[in-house]
C-alpha cells in the first residue's frame, strides 16, 4: 500500500512558496523579470495539477515523483527571491512514505548536499555570510520535521493496518463463540431427543413421538437464533427476557429489564445458554433453573442440580473459555460455583 503526501500538506507550501515569491512584486520591492516571473506562477500552477492527477491515479508513483523533482528545479531557478528551494524538503517526505525510510533519508541527504553544492559554487565564501548559514541550517531543521512527519504517518498507517487485523481476529473468535454457544447449544438438545427417539420407538410410540417433536422444535429455535444474532448485528435485537424464555428452562426475572444495549442481550443470552448446555451434557442435570436480575448492573444467575465438577480441575473443550471472553468484552465477569455431587451455580454481571 503507497502512503502519498496528505493533499493539504503540499499544496500549502506551493501556496506559501507563490506567496513569497510574488510578495516583491505586490511589495514594490523593485522591478521584476516579467518571463521569469510568469514562468515561476506557471510552475507553481503545474505542481497544484500534478497534486490533483496523483490523487486520481493510483499507479506510477516514480513518475510523479520524478515529475515533482523536475518542477522543483524549474521553480527555484526563475524564483528571484531564492525562497523556493524550501520545496525540495517535500523530496524526502514524499519519498519515505512511498519507499520507506531508506530513499527518504538518502533523498533527503542528497537534497542538502545540492543545496550546499550549489551555494559552493555560485557563491564563493557562501559560509562566512550568516544569511548563507541560516538558509542552511533551517533547509536542514526542515528536512528533520519533513523526515520526522513522515516517520509518524508510516508508524500510524502501520498502526491502522494492525488494528484491522486484530479487529478481523476478534471477529473471526466472536463468530466462533457464536457457533459454539448457538448451534451447539441446540444440537446437544437434538442429540438428546433423538437418542430418547432411539430408546422408547419400540416400548413407548408416544414418547418417541413427542421427542421427534421437541427435536423439530429445537431445529426451529436453532434457526430462529441464527435470525437473531444477524437482527442483532444489524441494529435489531429482542429483550432479554424473550430471549430467555426460549432456552426452555425455569426462568425467574427480577426488576424491570431496561434498554440493555444489543451486544450486552446478546452476552446474556449466549452465557446462559451456554450454561444451560453444559448442565444438560456434561452435568446430567434434571433441572436447569435461569434467574435475571436488572438493577444498577445485571446479574444471571443458571443453576442445576447435575453431578457438577472440581472447578479447580484443568478442562478441556472451549465452553467456559468462551463465557468469559465474550463476557469480559462488555466489561463484566464470570463466577463459577461447583462441586462433584452438587450441581452448578453461574453467576454473570455485566454493567
Amino acid at each position: 500500500m503507497v502512503t502519498r503526501i496528505v493533499p493539504w500538506v503540499s499544496g500549502a507550501v506551493y501556496g506559501i512558496v507563490l506567496l513569497a515569491g510574488l510578495y516583491p512584486v505586490f511589495a514594490g520591492l523593485g522591478p521584476a523579470n516579467a518571463a521569469r516571473l510568469a514562468g515561476f506562477v506557471a510552475g507553481i500552477g503545474a505542481l497544484f495539477v500534478l497534486e490533483a492527477v496523483e490523487r486520481r491515479v493510483a499507479r506510477t508513483p516514480v513518475a510523479f515523483l520524478a515529475g515533482r523533482l523536475v518542477l522543483f528545479f524549474a521553480v527555484a531557478a526563475l524564483d528571484e527571491s531564492g525562497l523556493s528551494r524550501v520545496l525540495f524538503v517535500l523530496v524526502p517526505f514524499a519519498a519515505y512514505l512511498t519507499f520507506g525510510r531508506a530513499a527518504g533519508l538518502v533523498l533527503g541527504g542528497l537534497c542538502l548536499v545540492l543545496l550546499v553544492g550549489g551555494f559552493a559554487v555560485w557563491v564563493p565564501g557562501w559560509y562566512t555570510d550568516t544569511s548563507y548559514v541560516s538558509d542552511v541550517l533551517m533547509f536542514t531543521v526542515g528536512l528533520v520535521l519533513a523526515l520526522a512527519m513522515a516517520d509518524v504517518a508510516v508508524r500510524e498507517r502501520r498502526a491502522a493496518s494492525r488494528v484491522a487485523e486484530l479487529s478481523a481476529e476478534a471477529e473471526r473468535n466472536r463468530l466462533a463463540r457464536d457457533i459454539h454457544d448457538s448451534l451447539g447449544h441446540h444440537l446437544t438438545a437434538v442429540s438428546i431427543q433423538l437418542e430418547k427417539v432411539a430408546a422408547f420407538a419400540d416400548r413407548d410410540p408416544g414418547v418417541a413421538g413427542q421427542a421427534l417433536a421437541d427435536a423439530r422444535r429445537s431445529v426451529g429455535h436453532a434457526l430462529e437464533d441464527v435470525r437473531t444474532s444477524v437482527g442483532t448485528l444489524r441494529g435489531g435485537g429482542r429483550s432479554l427476557s424473550a430471549a430467555l424464555t426460549e432456552l426452555g428452562v425455569a426462568l425467574d426475572v427480577h426488576g424491570e429489564e431496561p434498554a440493555l444495549d444489543p451486544a450486552t442481550v446478546t452476552t446474556l443470552y449466549r452465557a446462559a445458554q451456554e450454561a444451560v448446555t453444559n448442565a444438560r451434557r456434561h452435568g446430567g442435570a434434571a433441572q436447569v433453573r435461569v434467574s435475571v436480575t436488572f438493577g444498577a448492573v445485571t446479574s444471571l444467575v443458571v443453576t442445576d442440580d447435575g453431578r457438577g465438577f472440581d472447578t479447580g480441575a484443568p478442562r478441556s473443550g472451549f465452553g467456559l473459555l468462551s463465557l468469559r471472553e465474550r463476557t469480559a468484552l462488555v466489561g463484566g465477569t464470570v463466577t463459577v460455583d461447583s462441586e462433584p455431587g452438587t450441581g452448578t451455580r453461574v453467576t454473570v454481571t455485566v454493567p
